[in-house]
């Protein structure tokens, strides 16, 4: 059986419950100060175009100034019809628009506008600019779905409009719904006046109160009854419910009992669950909801379940149950979005199957569109919801207003229940000054109807947000002549600050190893010991860099170390230099013939010999021969280059001599006209710097 429940006996806050039996399938609420801005329409001017956004922002009134993505321009407002359209093209700067708020504002973001204007009725959804709209409620299925589509196809719809059929179009006739019709298109016609009389921006349409929002969009044949617990709020609903569906103004009824409806049906602790972050299950399992600026965490928890017979089971169950709870509480607490939940973890596909569908099966009783994923081998199930208003946490403020509501609510059921004597309520002490003044005659009217003591006691170590609410029996000897409240010595600490003041004694382990002394290090000397002694540190050492290796040391005009891979690169060229020497040797042989007449001794041997040792000679760098002694004492080359020059020496001895000869012979045969001076005097082979057993010592 299904109720709708209208509380109102708060003047603060307005309360509605839909209820199946006595579980809580929808609910809202509505604060005293609250301003409720989607669905309405406004005449907005606009601010500023951002090309990089695709978008414009709009001034329509509200602090913050909308957004206006260009996906969201009717078809009046484009320049292309069929073609892509720049949101530049399309709009000014200054450009006076209609416009409805499709999202409210939240955080830092201002409100979607969208200029596709809706308005909806009991039965059919009006879209005055959106002639591509149109169809009817998924929810419709079978022959009602085929009775819906005959009668709605014979509606007079006005060419350039959109029409829709909503659920409760259901069982309906044609002329229901061509009257129905008949309405909206006078409220369409009502605001195309209104946005001629002023400048923008302006609100031009304001969306029903919470009242007739609940009554024409949820009231039909399958809610039995409408009960109200106010005459103001009762002669609201049966008047609006009168011209909405005069058949079902029956339906709603005064609920005039001692109990307060909501403790009446027992929504009142099911209300309380969507304030809560962990929501407890029926099993002993827990769902744990955190709400974030990117998505919904939803955590699934075993905690005390141990109904399975193993671990497999146990998690099917708890799984199943809190598949049904979060649906519940996506539609209590208006929450829309991403949402991820996180599931025990299960190894049966066959289970993960199971979990699924009846996920799916819980959530088409909301009528906010919904998109539900698989769950994934890390056991999580990624779904979004439409948000079709803010969140319960966004629209409750917890000010010491609201509080105060709530508290009173709780001291009204107390007071309520059969022998109740007294009724306690210890609140901080904000809350008992706003309390014992502001809400004075309310408490003297609980007490008046009730015929229970209320006492609001006051306690400087709580917060406004933490509250206790105690009932006392009328019947209970024991608490009779006790005072309500026993005054503390210390004011001050609390349960919460005593704990972190009192010192722990840590428990000492069985076992405690300490390390023995450390090693000195070596090279550790008589300074460092002091830092560390000092400091407990030892004292930084850079680390020392390896000594570079000396560079052999070369004398002047010293003989380089022979290279024995090197090897001469045999070109044209060095062979024509060959040819020429030759050459020249020859010619100046017989020259030294036709001068003299007495050739030099060995001239033609030496002559043969330089050409066949010419051939097979490797150049080499000429070396300098110093013929005369008396020069200044050198330095001693390194040990490395006496060891390499006497290397050369052993290897080619030959060599350098027969190049000094060439080279006697070729300064001979430079100068064609010179003639070999005759020995006038014998010096000694010392004398010339020679060696005793060089050729050129004879004769």
């Amino acid at each position: 059986m299904k109720r709708m429940l209208i509380n109102a006996t708060q003047p603060e806050e307005l309360r509605v419950a839909l209820i199946d039996g006595q579980s809580i399938y929808d609910f809202d609420i509505e604060q005293k100060g609250q301003e409720r801005k989607r669905s309405n329409i406004y005449k907005a001017r606009v601010s500023r175009i951002e090309p990089s956004l695709g978008a414009a922002f709009v001034d329509f009134g509200a602090e913050k100034h909308g957004f206006l993505s260009s996906k969201e321009l009717a078809p009046q407002y484009l320049k292309n019809k069929k073609g892509k359209n720049s949101i530049t093209e399309c709009l000014t700067q200054g450009q006076e628009i209609i416009v409805q708020v499709d999202k409210e504002e939240r955080g830092t973001k201002g409100a979607a506008l969208t200029t596709f204007i809706s308005l909806p009725g009991h039965y059919l959804v009006l879209m005055p600019n959106n002639p591509e709209a149109g169809g009817i409620s998924r929810s419709l299925e079978g022959k009602d779905r085929e009775e819906v589509k005959e009668n709605f196809r014979s509606l007079d719809v006005p060419e350039g409009m959109g029409l829709i059929a909503r659920t409760a179009a259901q069982g309906s006739s044609l002329e229901e719904l061509q009257w129905d019709l008949e309405y909206l298109l006078s409220v369409w016609d009502a605001i195309q006046e209104a946005n001629q009389l002023r400048k923008a921006p302006f609100l031009i349409y304001r969306d029903d109160d919470l009242i007739s929002r609940t009554l024409r969009d949820f009231l039909r044949e399958d809610i039995t009854e409408v009960l109200v617990d106010t005459d103001e709020a009762f002669e609201k609903a049966s008047e609006f419910s009168g011209r909405l569906a005069p058949d079902l103004q029956d339906k709603v009824k005064r609920y005039n009992e001692a109990v307060p409806l909501f403790t009446r049906y027992q929504v009142e602790s099911q209300i309380e669950t969507a304030y809560q972050r962990e929501v407890e299950l029926n099993n002993g399992g827990s769902i744990t909801i955190d709400q974030t600026e990117a998505l919904v965490a939803i955590d699934i928890n075993s905690s005390k379940a141990t109904s399975g017979a193993d671990i497999e089971e146990t998690a099917l169950k708890t799984n199943l149950e809190a598949a049904k709870e979060v649906a519940k509480q996506l539609r209590l607490r208006d929450i829309g979005g991403l949402i991820v939940i996180d599931f025990i973890d299960m190894g049966s596909l066959r289970n993960k199957r199971a979990v699924e569908d009846l996920m799916l099966e819980s959530i088409s009783l909301d009528r906010a569109k919904t998109q539900v994923g698989r769950i994934s081998r890390f056991g999580l199930l990624e779904m979004s919801r439409q948000r079709l208003r803010p969140s319960l946490q966004e629209r409750w403020t917890q000010d010491i207003g609201s509080l105060s509501t709530a508290v009173l609510r709780l001291i009204e059921e107390e007071a309520g229940k059969k022998k109740s004597g007294e009724v306690r309520a210890v609140v901080s002490s904000d809350m008992s000054v706003f309390l014992l003044n502001e809400r004075r005659s309310r408490i003297n009217e609980i007490e008046e109807r009730t015929n229970v003591r209320v006492v609001v006691v006051s306690d400087p170590t709580r917060s406004d947000n933490r509250f206790e609410v105690t009932r006392i029996r009328s019947d209970d000897n024991k608490t009779r002549g006790e005072t309500s409240y026993k005054i503390q010595d210390k004011i001050g600490t609390s349960s919460k600050f005593d704990s972190a003041l009192k010192k722990k004694s840590l428990e000492e382990a069985a076992v405690s190893i300490t390390p023995n002394k450390k090693p000195r290090r070596k090279g550790q000397g008589f300074l460092s010991m002091i830092v560390e002694t000092l400091t407990g540190q030892p004292k930084k050492v850079p680390p020392s860099k390896p000594k570079p290796k000396p560079k052999p040391r070369r004398g002047p005009n010293k003989q380089r170390r022979a290279n024995k891979d090197f090897k001469p690169k045999e070109n044209n060229r060095n062979l024509q230099r060959g040819s020429n020497n030759r050459s020249k040797t020859n010619k100046s042989i017989s020259q030294t013939k036709e001068g003299s007449g007495e050739p030099k001794e060995g001239a033609g041997k030496q002559a043969t010999n330089q050409k066949n040792d010419f051939k097979n000679a490797k150049p080499q760098k000429k070396i300098k021969t110093d013929p005369v002694q008396n020069k200044k004492p050198k330095k001693m080359p390194s040990t490395k280059v006496v060891e390499a020059k006497e290397k050369t020496k052993k290897i080619e001895p030959k060599k350098t001599k027969e190049k000094a000869e060439t080279s006697e012979i070729s300064a001979l045969t430079e100068n064609k006209n010179l003639e070999v001076p005759k020995q006038e005097s014998k010096k000694s082979a010392k004398d010339w710097g020679r060696a005793s057993n060089d050729p050129r010592n004879k004769g």
